[in-house]
């Protein structure tokens, strides 16, 4: 399993440098396609990064003219990210090699084969965002540190 998330981050890796970015850019425009006006912050929490990661990131794609920042109405203090028309066209080429990554990664997998696999995999996640681990160390009975 981690050899497959892996060498699918490798291949993802190549196929954005090709457009001169990176996955985690593609992953950023992707996100504010689907959210236009999402803070920085919030952007950071579904990247699962620190806020100072995307605040570099957006930098970086401020620079090439695909994002911008816009002051918070309510609270000054945020920053609000939309895509530049620049960006816009770039998005369908984005998710058109997304699309054929997963094709490629799925090759000779049946239908029914990736239905499994997506039904496992939705499983497997959403035990570790709600699950609690049963494997956890116990003390012996006992107060802590005492011998027993």
């Amino acid at each position: 399993m981690h050899d497959v998330a892996r060498l699918t981050r490798v291949e993802a890796d190549k196929r954005a440098r090709v457009n001169g970015m990176t996955r985690a850019q593609w992953g950023m425009l992707l996100r504010l396609s689907r959210k236009p006006g999402i803070s920085q912050k919030e952007l950071a929490d579904a990247m699962e990064v620190e806020p100072i990661t995307v605040a570099r990131m957006v930098d970086r794609l401020e620079a090439a003219g695909l994002v911008e920042r816009r002051a918070d109405e309510q609270d000054r203090r945020i920053w609000r990210l939309h895509l530049r028309e620049a960006a816009m066209g770039m998005l369908t080429d984005i998710q058109q090699q997304r699309d054929e990554l997963a094709r490629f990664i799925t090759d000779g997998v049946t239908p029914t084969q990736r239905e499994a696999m997506v039904a496992v995999l939705l499983r497997m996640k959403a035990n570790l965002l709600h699950g609690t681990t049963t494997t956890a160390r116990h003390e012996p009975a006992g107060e802590p540190g005492e011998k027993t």
